[in-house]
């Protein structure tokens, strides 16, 4: 099958208006109301499906693994934004993708992600009790079990993946395979976290902080970007803007964390906040200030859009999401 090249032609830019126009600022507003709906409508339907997917995948045993089932389901059912999933099925979208198959990737990465903060929860980690508004697993079960049920929604990530409902070519399988995998592993997500537990110790400094967030949160974001284009067979060197706006709402997404955990509510983030600060952790926040550090996610969103300025409309959701990773409330 002949593959695609990562770029649409854009349609003509609109003549600009002087910004203190008042049609300017209701055009503004306009496209603020229509984002958020877009939005709205995405991260529900993208809910509803990785839950339904899940339900299906993780029926409970009536044999011993039952508490390991419950396990899994608890930590992967009804709960998180899914932020990941859905930059996945947007990027597919623009190339055409069947929806059942972006769903299927996006519930892997998912599964990832699920699985990570099962472990990253844990005593020997950073200890937390609450998750998603909720007793994490290890607290709602017991830590065996949890140990166990991450390991298992690790595997069911690869599982979802290699599946041929994913996709027929088993060249795309394989490169999928291998994004997720480098992306959640000592390339990525655990490398992250392994420098996130040596940061108590050390005294990071803005590069080394930087470094961190792109491998333990950076690195999944940028995958589901990453898969959403193999799967629509985009070649090699059409993704390089798909890799760069990937790179800035990741490193924006991060940021806003940090300021989440500096000014958010505990009660909508649905876990503890101000953990980094009493632990002595170097953040963005605490290395550049509130401000600068709020400014500086503004402008990597912003960026990030500018990487989509060869798509049309068909990147709506996408252009929404940079906006959305730094006005969260949790």
């Amino acid at each position: 099958m002949q593959r695609r090249r990562g770029s649409r032609r854009s349609s003509p830019a609109p003549t600009a208006r002087p910004p203190g126009s008042s049609r300017s600022r209701r055009a503004s507003q306009v496209g603020l109301i229509l984002a958020d709906d877009i939005l709205a409508r995405g991260f529900d339907r993208i809910q509803r499906e990785v839950d339904a997917m899940f339900d299906g995948y993780l029926r409970v045993p009536k044999d011993a693994r039952s508490r390991l089932v419950e396990a899994m389901r608890y930590a992967a059912i009804g709960g998180g934004k899914r932020v990941r999933p859905l930059l996945l099925t947007a990027t597919a979208e623009i190339y055409g993708v069947s929806r059942d198959a972006a769903v299927r990737a996006g519930c892997a990465i998912e599964a990832i992600h699920a699985y990570s903060l099962i472990h990253d929860d844990l005593p020997c980690m950073d200890d937390d009790d609450m998750r998603h508004g909720k007793p994490t697993v290890h607290k709602a079960f017991d830590v065996a079990t949890a140990v166990l049920a991450g390991d298992a929604l690790h595997a069911l990530a690869f599982e979802l993946l290699t599946d041929d409902q994913t996709s027929a070519d088993p060249f795309v399988r394989a490169e999928l395979v291998r994004a997720l995998a480098r992306a959640s592993g000592h390339h990525g997500m655990a490398g992250g976290q392994m420098m996130d537990m040596a940061a108590t110790d050390q005294q990071f400094d803005l590069h080394a902080v930087t470094r961190l967030q792109q491998l333990k949160t950076g690195a999944l974001l940028a995958a589901a970007v990453e898969m959403g284009a193999i799967l629509g067979r985009v070649v090699e060197e059409g993704r390089a803007h798909l890799r760069a706006y990937a790179r800035d709402i990741g490193l924006a997404f991060q940021i806003a964390d940090d300021l989440l955990d500096c000014e958010g509510d505990e009660s909508k983030a649905g876990k503890a906040l101000r953990k980094d600060d009493g632990a002595g952790k170097a953040t963005f926040v605490s290395l550049m200030g509130a401000e600068k550090a709020r400014d500086q996610a503004h402008a990597l969103a912003e960026q990030a859009i500018g990487h989509l300025s060869t798509h049309g409309e068909e990147a709506n959701l996408l252009r929404a999401l940079a906006r959305f990773v730094v006005e969260r409330d949790r």
